[in-house]
């Protein structure tokens, strides 16, 4: 299963998802789904947004865990 990691790095760097929200300007609620690992299908543009904003890589916001 592919989990999305972006709560842990937020909460490191003091980030809301509001905040990430506007420096990526992408809406709220698209933010709060990838938070929350509520996405089926992952947006390579909104990822990308999200690296870029928190200068890290996709494998730093995206593990594989075994069900």
């Amino acid at each position: 299963m592919i989990r999305l990691t972006i709560d842990k790095i937020l909460e490191k760097r003091g980030i809301t998802r509001y905040e990430l929200a506007k420096r990526t300007e992408i809406k709220f609620q698209t933010i709060d789904r990838y938070y929350k690992n509520r996405v089926i299908r992952y947006d390579s543009y909104i990822l990308d947004r999200i690296c870029e904003v928190l200068e890290c890589n996709v494998s730093d916001i995206i593990e594989h865990v075994e069900e």
